[in-house]
């Protein structure tokens, strides 16, 4: 019996009637998921190949429920699945880390209903979830760091809970910019400390190469050009643990086409809020402004925000090892032997500029940002 005729066949397999358009190609959406899975595997590949005939490489995965780690997750948990089923080594394995959202938007109602679905559709045997606040666990001298770095504005109260401190702490930040810098250099400092503590020796960040160009724009806007080096580029990260982009060469349009095609994604994804078009400018962090532009921009000329994060990708860390860092971020400090960074002013004013770069320097309560 002849094959069935098709319309408009994908343009990979020829099997099938062509579902998405990726890249000015017709496919199906077994093909598309084929195409998207081979990006991220590429990028991968290095920790297969070392991990094969020693121990397997421990990788964390941090899932915020958003679209594009969630992608990434599921990308990888089926490739380890098919592996386990076809008697492939693994040469890497992956723990996932869910830092409750709710302790970092203060949405109040915990995402309980998104994390049973994460460990139903992924049973993994090792997943973790914790509060924005068990920072003070993992990093310990983040009580001493906080208390320098809010001033004599900023009491921290130690009879109060963690989660009770980490909020007042983050109240004593006045703007939208230096708000959402904080939160971000908090999550990734936890991050890379729990991923050190749980003997994994890279970080795989679900960052799509949309959301690398907004951060490589904003870091540069908000003084931190320095530290591009591990926020967008792959490499080691000051704390002694790698950080990867395996969706780098993805865009969030593409990302948001693979959960389409993805049912089980449906429960774990906590969509995006559409933005808000009432929203004055200057009450935008500089981080949505460029996540805005970018997105943007992004959908008439794609090439071009590509170009943003791939320039960013070739950028060298400081060779200096000895050279002081900010006890807050971790970013090199001015006046430092091959750093291009710009250099904090009036230091012999202010004590604690010798502790903290000039990027953090500028997020300090008080300071205009």
């Amino acid at each position: 019996m002849p094959a069935k005729e098709l319309n408009k066949p994908c343009m990979d397999c020829k099997n099938a009637e062509f579902e998405l358009i990726v890249r000015q190609r017709q496919l199906c959406s077994s093909c598309f998921r084929r195409f998207i899975a081979h990006k991220v595997q590429s990028r991968l590949s290095v920790y297969r190949a070392f991990g094969l005939d020693g121990p397997r490489n421990q990788l964390l995965l941090p899932v915020s429920f958003g679209v594009s780690s969630s992608v990434l997750l599921h990308i990888l948990y089926a490739d380890r699945q098919a592996r386990l089923s076809n008697g492939r080594p693994l040469g890497y394995d992956f723990h996932i880390l869910v830092i409750e959202p709710s302790t970092v938007a203060a949405t109040g109602s915990p995402f309980d209903k998104n994390y049973k679905a994460l460990q139903k559709n992924f049973p993994m045997p090792a997943i973790t979830r914790i509060p924005f606040y068990s920072i003070f666990d993992y990093v310990p001298e983040m009580q001493e760091i906080m208390k320098e770095y809010g001033g004599p504005q900023f009491t921290d109260d130690s009879s109060r809970s963690n989660g009770e401190r980490l909020a007042a702490f983050r109240a004593s930040i006045s703007t939208a910019t230096s708000k959402t810098d904080i939160d971000t250099i908090l999550l990734t400092r936890l991050v890379a400390e729990f991923a050190k503590k749980s003997g994994c020796e890279s970080v795989i960040w679900g960052d799509s190469d949309s959301r690398l160009a907004a951060k490589a724009l904003a870091g540069v806007a908000k003084g931190r050009g320095a530290s591009l080096t591990w926020q967008v580029s792959d490499g080691i990260s000051p704390w002694g643990v790698r950080f990867e982009y395996p969706l780098r060469d993805l865009f969030k349009a593409e990302l948001l086409q693979y959960e389409s095609v993805c049912a089980e994604l449906s429960d774990i994804i906590v969509p995006d809020q559409p933005p808000s078009d009432n929203v004055l400018t200057k009450n935008l962090s500089i981080d949505e402004l460029m996540l805005r532009y970018v997105q943007n921009q992004g959908a008439k000329y794609p090439g071009v925000m590509a170009n943003v994060a791939r320039t960013a990708n070739k950028l060298n860390p400081s060779t200096s090892g000895s050279a002081p860092t900010c006890a807050l971020c971790a970013g090199l400090l001015g006046n430092v032997t091959g750093n291009s960074g710009v250099t904090v002013a009036n230091q012999a004013e202010d004590n604690h500029s010798s502790q903290f770069c000039y990027g953090c320097m500028r997020s300090r309560p008080g300071e205009l940002c």
